[in-house]
């Protein structure tokens, strides 16, 4: 079972910077698909972004369109941790940050039911 643990969250203000991370246990190999997703209040749980990673030197990144530009994910497989940089953060992006991960290259990785491992959270909070 792998178990993963976020941490970087906090309060900042609107156009601030904020670099989320996600601690892996076990192998990189077990995590080829590593991915970031948040739930605002009252709001259902979305995709933020996601990494692929093919065993070699070639990772694939996705993101959410309301964050690209300004976030960036990216793995350190030497640390098995995964990073989320959130730059010109915006109120629009206060919510619960969770990360997520599976032993297979998830073909759906907007979807949370493909994900068999997940971190406890973290909070952003951004002030306008």
């Amino acid at each position: 079972q792998v178990q993963l643990v976020e941490s970087g969250g906090g309060l900042v203000q609107a156009g601030d910077s904020l670099r989320l991370s996600c601690a892996a246990s076990g192998r990189p190999s077990s995590t080829p698909t590593m991915a970031w997703f948040r739930q605002a209040p009252g709001k259902e749980r979305e995709f933020v972004a996601a990494i692929k990673w093919n065993s070699g030197s070639v990772y694939y990144a996705y993101y959410t369109d309301s964050v690209k530009g300004r976030f960036t994910i990216s793995r350190d497989n030497a640390k098995n941790t995964v990073y989320l940089q959130m730059n010109r953060l915006e109120a629009a992006d206060t919510a619960i940050y969770y990360c997520a991960g599976d032993n297979a290259v998830v073909v759906l990785y907007r979807r949370p039911a493909e994900y068999d491992y997940w971190g406890q959270g973290t909070q952003v909070t951004v002030s306008s």
